[in-house]
C-alpha cells in the first residue's frame, strides 16, 4: 500500500490543480484527501446535487470536504430531466456520469484547474461500469485505477489516515434503489430516500430500500437481520417504511447484496 500511496502522490503532482467529482464515499473521499495533501488549495471538490443524491449524502460530503479543509461547490446537475436516464436501462449511469462531466466541463475551464478527476478504483474495471465510458469519452482521470488501489487499500489508507469513511458502508445513488427498465421519477427517489432516511433514523447502518412500485423490499446487513428477526423490530422498521409512503414492505431474507434493486 505504501507503493500505491507514493504513486497516487507522484500522479496528483503531475496532472496539478484539478476539480474532484466528490461524492463523499470511500473512494472519493481519500482521492480529495490525497489531492489535498499535494496540491493545496489547487484542488477544488465539486458536489452533483439532484434528486438521486439522498440529502444525507450532500450534508455528509460537506462536512468531509470541511474536514479535510478542501475547496468544496455544490453544482446542480439535471440528469433526472434527460428521457434517457429517466427510461433507466442499461446505459442509466452513462447518462448520469455524461451530465456531471457536462457541468464539470466548463468548471475546469474557467479555472485554473487543468483537469478532472473522479474516485473509480481497479475494484471497478472487472464490471459493466457504463459511468467510467462517460468519463473517459470526457478526458476525466482516475488517479486511484492509475495508482492501483483496490477498495480494501482505499480502506486500509482511509483508516491510516484518519478518515472516518474508513469503514463507511457502501453507497450508490438512489436510483440503483428502481429495477432496470421502471422509469426513475422524482418520486420515486424522494420515496426511497425517506424510507432508508426513517430505517437508518433507528439505528440501522447498512440498507437499501428497493423500489417497488407501492411496495418496497428492504434489504440489511447481518447483524440488521439479526437484529429484526424480533417481532416488535419488526412491526416498528415496516411501520418506518410505512411511514415513509409504501403500502407494503417486505425485508428481504438474503439480505443486502450491491446491485440488488437492478433486476
Amino acid at each position: 500500500m505504501e507503493g500505491q500511496h507514493a504513486a497516487l502522490k507522484r500522479i496528483l503532482k503531475e496532472i496539478g490543480p484539478c476539480l474532484v467529482a466528490f461524492s463523499g464515499g470511500v473512494d472519493s473521499t481519500l482521492l480529495l484527501k490525497v489531492a489535498h495533501d499535494v496540491l493545496g488549495e489547487a484542488v477544488t471538490a465539486v458536489t452533483a446535487v439532484s434528486p438521486s443524491l439522498a440529502a444525507a449524502e450532500r450534508e455528509d460530503a460537506e462536512r468531509l470536504a470541511r474536514l479535510i479543509g478542501a475547496r468544496h461547490i455544490l453544482v446542480p446537475t439535471g440528469e433526472v430531466d434527460d428521457p434517457r436516464y429517466v427510461k433507466n436501462d442499461s446505459a442509466r449511469c452513462f447518462y448520469c456520469k455524461a451530465e456531471l462531466f457536462r457541468v464539470l466541463g466548463p468548471m475546469a475551464a474557467g479555472t485554473a484547474a487543468r483537469a478532472i478527476i473522479y474516485g473509480a478504483i481497479t475494484d471497478d474495471l472487472g464490471d459493466d461500469r457504463p459511468g467510467m465510458r462517460a468519463a473517459a469519452l470526457a478526458g476525466a482521470r482516475a488517479p486511484l485505477v492509475e495508482a492501483g488501489f483496490s477498495k480494501e487499500m482505499v480502506r486500509l489508507l482511509s483508516k491510516r489516515l484518519g478518515l472516518p469513511t474508513w469503514d463507511k458502508p457502501a453507497m450508490a445513488c438512489l436510483a440503483s434503489r428502481i429495477p432496470r427498465n421502471v422509469q426513475v421519477t422524482r418520486e420515486a427517489l424522494a420515496a426511497v430516500e425517506a424510507a432508508e432516511a426513517a430505517v437508518r433514523k433507528l439505528g440501522y447502518r447498512q440498507v437499501r430500500v428497493r423500489f417497488q412500485g407501492e411496495g418496497a423490499r428492504v434489504e440489511l446487513d447481518r447483524e440488521g437481520l439479526s437484529r429484526s428477526a424480533s417481532p416488535p423490530e419488526k412491526e416498528r422498521l415496516i411501520a418506518a417504511v410505512v411511514a415513509a409512503g409504501f403500502a407494503r414492505v417486505l425485508i428481504d431474507p438474503l439480505g443486502y447484496r450491491p446491485g440488488g434493486g437492478t433486476s
